[in-house]
């Protein structure tokens, strides 16, 4: 059986099977192999390929990693963890958004505190410019999650008036080539902010406001899957929302 993962993922890189076998050191005859007879390459190549195809490792070969060791390297991944939200350092979220070279996400109901911050706002400006890829995903102000939201903080509608005012403080951003935004009608469990490989995910908890709940700090470990299982939740929500006009 062929490794049909590992084909598809070169063909997305536009890799050839020798640019791949060079790139790591190792005879195309050998990625062959790989790929048509669905052989399991030593770790340390698999580390490589998936390196160089920017996947995940466990992705490309599901069986390769015990659970043992997909646990141990998913705490790996875990940076530090703040109590709250306002606890978190104001300077970590400009390291967050100013390092990116390749993404930036944000999926929130109105991340008012983002959208408030010029400083930030600038920042999305000048990466999209520079070719970063950034997409922000806000809550549907008219949406029934957003309101059960707002129940649920406390706030009734509250939650649907700061959306609005996210919207708006948006604005020029929607001119910009390269910052694509979207609404969702999704329940979050937690708001997701990505800078390449690092996430802060911000936990909501029923009857706390979002800045009262804890935050972790993840970074992308090969192997590890708990930054993969935030990333696949922000992609099906991205795929589901509703993108705005510039």
């Amino acid at each position: 059986m062929a490794n049909e993962r590992l084909r598809a993922a070169l063909l997305e890189r536009g890799a050839t099977v020798a640019e791949l076998a060079e790139a790591i050191a190792v005879d195309p005859k050998t990625v062959e192999r790989w790929i048509t007879k669905d052989r399991t390459p030593y770790r340390k190549h698999r580390y490589a390929v998936a390196s160089f195809l920017k996947m995940d490792e466990t992705y490309l070969w599901p069986e390769a990693l015990t659970p043992a060791q997909v646990t141990a390297a998913s705490e790996s991944e875990i940076v530090t963890v703040h109590p709250h939200r306002w606890s978190v350092p104001r300077d970590a979220w400009g390291r967050l958004f100013t390092e990116a070279e390749r993404e930036i996400g944000v999926l929130v109901y109105s991340g008012i505190f983002i959208a408030q911050d010029t400083g930030i706002m600038r920042t999305f400006t000048e990466k999209a410019k520079a070719g970063v890829r950034v997409r922000i995903l806000l809550g549907n102000p008219d949406a029934l999650e957003v309101a059960q939201r707002g129940a649920d903080e406390g706030v009734g509608d509250g939650m649907s008036a700061q959306t609005r005012m996210a919207l708006m403080l948006y604005q020029p951003l929607r001119q910009v080539e390269g910052i694509e935004i979207r609404l969702h009608h999704t329940i979050l469990y937690n708001s997701i902010y990505r800078g390449d490989d690092h996430l802060l995910v911000n936990t909501h908890i029923y009857g706390k406001f979002a800045a009262d709940a804890p935050v972790m700090h993840l970074r992308k470990v090969l192997g590890g899957d708990m930054v993969s299982t935030y990333l696949e939740s922000f992609e099906a929500v991205w795929a589901g929302a509703t993108p705005i006009e510039s």
